[in-house]
């Protein structure tokens, strides 16, 4: 790879302090108008760039092509990332800090010091000596998730831009709202975008490549009592309310959620608990990284409320389970060049590929399953949702090596 002066940090400075926080709360597509605010940035840098086709649309997706410049037939490849940042902390008024030359030393973050980035609570930053570190200032999150991906990809298309002689295939990028919340690719336009295979950009570690995430259902529970005036009650009032306090009392304690499980684990886990003494819902989310073991949750979460409602004869609940997304490794098995050029691409930058299982989910998630293979790539965010999240600059810019050798070998070995 030729010579570069990244433009990655610069980009990433100015994306941050666009809020762009999306709201699960909201019907409106996207859930913020504020993230097309981002978007117009975005598509203005990208015609600055000479990619004419760049542009946003009304749902708040921009989708733009850099053109091939060869002669092979090659795979359309899409790169995507997303706008949006998370609910769970601030996204507005960002005043992101470089710390230079990072020597190992805890970081406390200026605008509240009680936010502290401890190198005994970050193993990764142990890998950082010498590195620029990015982070908030101790108010709002960063903004990493995701756009530190956003700047990278924005880094390699101006990298093409200035080397014309770099052969490639055509390259539609994707910047997407709303992943944050679930919705990422609800309303994605596949035939305009109209690629072969992707990669989203959305990745934590250096050298990070994950194939596979979990598989995910919702549930909810609306538990029906028996509703009389309390001082008639006796042996007559079935109470909605504590009846689901003894379903989530019923859920094993020490294992199947999230604090007690790791690796391949999967979990049921309470997300919200509402009504009053004649109803009540209780929503759950349900993961495991195999269909089977999906179903074999969803069982032991049906028999918990069976065995609850045995003690109450004249109250009855429903369960009902919806699909949210599949791990993406049954389709990304179909295609193993999708992964081997991405394993290579991370070789030629000098790293060792970290093969990894998400314990979530990606835009890629569902995208595989919509007809575009979509591994996750390393985009160097860590502690992301929180205000103590960071970057590394020098990650930021071996996430821009790799996606350039990545583009390239699509190409040399079509």
């Amino acid at each position: 790879m030729k010579d570069y002066n990244y433009t990655v940090l610069d980009r990433f400075l100015h994306y941050v302090t666009i809020d762009t926080q999306s709201d699960p709360n909201s019907s409106s597509v996207p859930s913020t108008e504020k993230q097309k605010d981002l978007g117009r940035v975005l598509v203005k840098e990208l015609k600055a760039l000479g990619i004419t086709d760049a542009h946003l649309d009304a749902k708040g997706y921009v989708y733009a092509t850099l053109f091939g410049n060869t002669n092979k037939k090659v795979p359309v490849i899409c790169l995507c990332s997303h706008m949006d940042t998370s609910p769970d902390a601030s996204g507005k008024n960002v005043k992101p800090i470089v710390h230079k030359n990072y020597q190992g030393q805890d970081l406390v973050l200026p605008d509240d010091p009680n936010q502290v980035i401890r190198k005994s609570e970050h193993p990764d930053l142990a890998d950082q000596i010498g590195n620029d570190i990015v982070t908030a200032s101790g108010t709002t999150l960063l903004g990493a998730d995701n756009k530190a991906g956003l700047a990278e990809i924005m880094d390699v298309v101006k990298y093409f831009v200035d080397n014309p002689d770099e052969k490639h295939g055509d390259i539609r990028i994707l910047f997407t709202p709303d992943e944050e919340i679930g919705r990422g690719v609800d309303h994605v336009d596949m035939e305009k975008l109209g690629a072969d295979y992707g990669y989203t950009v959305d990745g934590e570690k250096r050298g990070s490549l994950e194939d596979e995430t979990f598989s995910a259902d919702a549930a909810t529970i609306t538990i029906n009592g028996v509703i009389i005036h309390p001082g008639f009650a006796k042996d007559k009032l079935e109470n909605a309310l504590k009846i689901g306090g003894e379903i989530l009392a019923e859920l094993p304690k020490g294992r199947l959620s999230p604090e007690t499980t790791s690796g391949k684990e999967g979990f049921i886990h309470p997300t919200s608990f509402s009504g009053i003494a004649e109803k009540a819902v209780i929503k759950f989310i349900v993961r495991d990284f195999s269909e089977e073991g999906l179903k074999k949750h969803e069982a032991e979460l049906e028999a918990i409320v069976d065995k609850v409602l045995a003690r109450y004869p004249n109250s009855s609940a429903e369960v009902v389970f919806n699909e949210q997304y599949r791990n993406m490794k049954v389709i990304l098995d179909q295609h193993p060049q999708v992964i081997e050029n991405a394993e290579e691409a991370l070789r030629r930058a000098g790293i060792e590929p970290i093969n990894r299982s998400i314990r979530g989910g990606t835009d890629g998630s569902r995208l595989s399953f919509m007809g575009l293979p979509c591994p996750n790539i390393f985009a160097g965010e860590h502690a992301f949702h929180s205000k103590v999240e960071w970057v590394s600059v020098q990650d930021m810019h071996k996430a821009v090596d790799t996606l350039i050798n990545l583009v390239k070998i699509w190409e040399e070995r079509a």
